[in-house]
């Protein structure tokens, strides 16, 4: 079932997304380039899931991938692929989560390819002389979970943020404890979180991992994976960096700050474009998808 504008009447599903603010740090570059970096990452993983090559050497490089998955993000894969080698190659991840079952595909797809997967921001080369590098303050949220788990490998930065919740209809978001329900909407809950499952398992997770995203009800804060809660879900596979980047040397990463303390109260964006836009709300063209979490 795929996801299109939220004004749809249409009943469709999406993991609830959060894009929060991170600061992205890096050793040579000064607070204000910082903090202008971080808003442009924010503004990237509200738009539609976008992926681009990156090369550090002429035999190396990397996979891209910004953003929000919509109905599109399947097709704008395949093109992306079609005339690239991308077997064994690593996708680096930063989104806000988006459509379940456009993310199943994608997944899919990225584990046939046996592609290896991160978290990360890629950070290119302003230049000549310089290689692209990956900062690890990241964001995977919502549905980028199961991206990231479909990786063949996965790492995850200590300094990135991998957070679930649970799905819910993009409809009846932004106030879900009063909305109505019907039995043909329990029923359509089910199959999808039996589709999901299905698709945990086929990617090596662990059911804790659906245990935790399912108690979280999306009028409540996305729940960050703890490093234990990675290992036991089987999210990460490895925590060593060199197992999905290229040799140290080829692919440098950026030096991190200390990990800034992240506040309680996350940023929300609004589900609705049939009324007035609330607080961090941000309208996108069509035919673009949102994943939002209900304002509090």
């Amino acid at each position: 079932m795929r996801v299109r504008l939220l004004r749809s009447r249409r009943l469709r599903w999406m993991l609830l997304g959060v894009a929060a603010l991170g600061a992205v740090l890096g050793c040579t570059v000064t607070i204000t380039s910082n903090s202008a970096r971080a808003g442009a990452a924010l503004e990237e993983r509200k738009l539609p899931m976008r992926f681009s090559w990156v090369a550090c050497e002429p035999n190396c490089g990397w996979v891209s991938a910004v953003g929000i998955v919509t109905g599109d993000s399947p097709k704008d894969f395949e093109e992306f692929a079609r005339d690239r080698d991308l077997t064994a190659t690593t996708l680096v991840l930063d989104s806000s989560g988006g459509s379940v079952n456009d993310a199943i595909s994608l997944g899919r797809r990225f584990r046939a390819l046996k592609m290896r997967t991160t978290v990360g921001q890629t950070q290119r080369p302003s230049r000549a002389n310089e290689r692209p590098k990956i900062v690890p303050e990241a964001y995977c949220e919502s549905m980028c979970v199961f991206l990231l788990l479909a990786g063949t490998t996965r790492y995850v930065p200590d300094t990135a943020h991998v957070r679930v919740h649970q799905i819910w209809m993009g409809d009846r978001a932004d106030d879900a404890k009063a909305a109505s329900y019907s039995a043909q909407d329990l029923m359509i809950v089910e199959r999808d979180i039996g589709r999901l499952a299905k698709y945990t398992f086929d990617m090596g997770g662990a059911g804790d991992l659906l245990s935790l995203a399912l108690n979280v009800p999306p009028w409540e804060d996305l729940h960050e994976l703890s490093r234990t809660e990675l290992r036991l879900t089987n999210v990460v596979t490895t925590e060593l960096l060199a197992d999905v980047l290229p040799p140290k040397g080829t692919a440098p990463v950026a030096e991190l700050a200390p990990k800034p303390v992240q506040p309680k109260q996350q940023d929300r964006f609004s589900v609705s474009f049939e009324k007035p836009l609330s607080r961090t709300a941000e309208a996108l063209p069509p035919p673009a998808t949102v994943a939002a979490t209900p304002p509090q």
